[in-house]
């Protein structure tokens, strides 16, 4: 028989911040790459929204993986606060938070 250690406190407590991670760092970054998307893309209106919206369930399982695939929750954590800072600067710089930016 072999001798199965029991999960620690602190191993569930990284599994569970890797899952709140996952989840709200990746529909931020997904969120964010839907609506730049939406802006920027030289397709009519309706179309570069669908695609955006298309491309944001790619982009938030690709954050998934990356969050479970880090080497640490911190790197993790870094690497998607990076991406939603830069995602929101090219957002500003698009234009999206412009007084009647939405048509």
């Amino acid at each position: 028989m072999s001798a199965r250690t029991m999960p620690t406190l602190a191993d569930r407590a990284a599994v569970a911040g890797r899952v709140l991670l996952a989840t709200l760092g990746g529909y931020t970054v997904a969120a964010l790459a839907s609506a730049l998307l939406a802006l920027i893309l030289p397709l009519p209106r309706a179309e570069a929204v669908s695609a955006g919206t298309l491309a944001s369930f790619a982009i938030m399982a690709g954050a998934v993986i990356w969050v479970f695939a880090a080497r640490t929750l911190g790197r993790a954590a870094l690497v998607l606060g990076l991406t939603t800072l830069l995602l929101t600067g090219a957002l500003w710089l698009a234009g999206a938070f412009a007084p009647g930016a939405v048509a």
